[in-house]
């Protein structure tokens, strides 16, 4: 009896020692951009199917995820911009572009005053000149010293963020008329400053400088 539960236990342990080989750690296996003889191009690395898209990478409107029709920048938005859309796109502006840009976007965000290199006003006459699909494809794929901002902002956030722009833009110059009726009543109330002459400046709000208004949220952009 002894015997035979030797004999047992000494066929179990041959049995497993033969599930112990080397493939198991040394796996058979290419590595990567090794030669292969199985495949006509002795390539083990092999290319991507033709016609084949990543999953969620099917981006069949042009202007939305290019900002441009024909190789051309589009000026409108692709995407609805509302109120929440603009406030989203101050949130991720004041995130990623006013370090350099700054708050305002006049350029002189707190890198710059650090001493790295001052990017343009947004208020110059080249840039509020610019259509919208502008502002996106230099988010998409940089401009000048200026890196691209794709693998942090997704498109459609480029959007809002070229949206709170354009606000930040038709605030510069705009008049308290541009301001639909509606809303005017939103904006804040102190009293006016003076010009010069003593006489108020009855055409502007007195919270904010001479000549600009504040970007209204939701508005017509």
């Amino acid at each position: 009896m002894r015997n035979s539960i030797l004999i047992a236990c000494t066929a179990l342990g041959l049995a497993g020692l033969t599930a112990c080989r080397d493939d198991m750690h040394n796996q058979p296996r290419y590595k990567p951009l090794a030669a292969s003889e199985f495949f006509a191009d002795h390539r083990a690395a092999r290319p991507q199917v033709e016609g084949t898209i990543p999953r969620g990478h099917l981006r069949i409107d042009e202007a939305r995820y290019t900002g441009k029709i024909s190789g051309e920048d589009i000026d409108q938005f692709p995407i609805p911009i509302g109120k929440a859309d603009i406030e989203r796109g101050q949130n991720r502006f004041n995130v990623y572009c006013s370090p350099c840009h700054g708050r305002m976007g006049d350029g002189n965000g707190m890198v710059v005053l650090r001493g790295f290199r001052q990017p343009p006003s947004y208020y110059s006459e080249k840039l509020m000149t610019q259509p919208i699909g502008h502002f996106f494809d230099v988010m998409t794929n940089g401009f000048g010293a200026m890196p691209s901002y794709a693998s942090r902002v997704d498109p459609d956030d480029r959007w809002r963020v070229a949206a709170y722009i354009r606000a930040l833009q038709l605030s510069e110059s705009a008049r308290l008329s541009d301001v639909p009726a509606d809303l005017r009543q939103n904006l804040p109330v102190e009293a006016p400053p003076r010009t010069a002459g003593g006489i108020s400046d009855l055409n502007a709000p007195s919270n904010v400088p001479a000549g600009r208004v504040p970007p209204v949220p939701g508005g017509n952009q």
